[in-house]
């Protein structure tokens, strides 16, 4: 009886140990290793290493750049797939920070999934949500840019949401952030749908202003408008500029075979050809970074200008997540990507797992089946004896 009662605890021990040390990894530890595969990309001359003028180049800002969150709200939000996904995007985000120490991270729209719709009581508690999941110290500055699914489509946005989304964080919608003399031009590209509505004017009124003042700090003449670094602008926004698909597009992070000969549609999957042909001539970007398709594309806007396209942050919206890391100087720029633990790596962890359980459970059975036996047959040899 004490023997039975000693491996019934020992199967109890060895199941806690088990269970306890896969939930550890799947949800704590796999981030460490993965994360730290990556590395902050080193700027050489290949994209102009000296500075504005032959200068040479200022210190490096180390910049994090992620798109789409989508944190789930209460009407399309299961509770266990909110709970799932957020707490993935939380122990990305948090490990992230404390292994890269970024001093910037830009967050390129659709922080939430249904910011278009929600309720004031609803609204609160997703905001709530992600400040608890994206807080940082005062040493990393988050700047979040607005998407369509934060105000609404063109169709949908109204003043009331727009001007919500810009109290919560603080800054209106378009704008320009600069840091270490390189400037970021954060656009709204919800409003650049060119029919005249007051919130589409009230951005391009704005845009046409910065790119004034940008345009007389690069060429030294600037009465009467704002001074900035004399640097053209990395701009980064929700909607991608205009392309045809993402036929072009390669890498593991890019759309699904399938998917990448759909052809975009304009306002809607990427911006119009002549909104995106208007900002180009604009501001000149040495550097575009958009969101909202959830993959990764690389695109040559006129042969001169890169556009970068940067996945979903979010498991449910694809499996393999990342976000980029960039190193920005006045004159010139490198990127790489960080791949995040892929959400079908973590499930068949816990499958192995609990198919591993599952056959020392039956091997228990079994030998304890075969002890009892044993043990039987020697009580009854005993009896005979007597």
């Amino acid at each position: 009886k004490t023997l039975r009662f000693s491996a019934r605890w020992i199967a109890v021990v060895v199941l806690i140990f088990v269970v306890s040390g896969v939930f550890f990894f799947c949800e704590y530890l796999i981030y460490f290793p993965t994360i730290l595969k990556c590395a902050w990309p080193k700027i050489s001359h290949v994209r102009g290493g000296e500075g504005i003028d032959g200068r040479p180049m200022d210190s490096t800002l180390r910049a994090m750049v992620l798109s789409d969150t989508h944190l789930l709200g209460a009407v399309g939000g299961h509770w266990f797939d909110k709970l799932r996904r957020e707490w993935q995007m939380e122990r990305a985000f948090q490990t992230a920070l404390w292994l890269l120490r970024p001093e910037i991270v830009f967050i390129l729209g659709d922080i939430f999934d249904e910011g278009k719709w929600s309720s004031q009581k609803d609204w609160e508690d997703d905001v709530r949500r992600f400040h608890r999941m994206f807080r940082h110290t005062t040493d990393t500055e988050l700047v979040v840019l607005v998407g369509n699914h934060d105000i609404g489509f063109h169709y949908e946005m109204d003043w009331f949401k727009l001007q919500r989304f810009e109290k919560v964080f603080n800054a209106t919608s378009t704008r320009i952030v600069t840091k270490k003399g390189v400037n970021f031009l954060l656009v709204n590209s919800v409003a650049l749908h060119g029919d005249g509505c007051p919130i589409c004017q009230s951005v391009e009124r704005e845009l046409i202003k910065l790119s004034r003042d940008l345009n007389c700090s690069l060429q030294d003449n600037c009465e009467g408008s704002q001074l900035y670094p004399p640097t053209p602008p990395v701009m980064l926004q929700h909607y991608p500029l205009y392309r045809v698909s993402d036929a072009g597009c390669t890498g593991q992070d890019a759309a699904p075979p399938e998917e990448r000969h759909l052809l975009f549609r304009e306002k809607y999957d990427v911006l119009s050809k002549e909104a995106s042909q208007r900002l180009l001539q604009w501001f000149k970007p040495r550097l575009i970074l958009s969101g909202h398709t959830h993959s990764g594309c690389e695109v040559l806007h006129d042969n001169k200008y890169p556009e970068i396209s940067v996945p979903s942050f979010n498991w449910r919206n694809r499996n393999n997540p990342s976000f980029i890391l960039a190193s920005f100087s006045a004159g010139s720029y490198a990127l790489s990507k960080c791949f995040l633990p892929e959400e079908s790596t973590v499930i068949a962890v816990y499958c192995s797992a609990g198919a591993c359980l599952l056959f020392l459970f039956l091997a228990h059975c079994l030998w304890m089946k075969g002890l009892l036996q044993c043990f039987s047959l020697c009580l009854l040899g005993k009896h005979k004896s007597l």
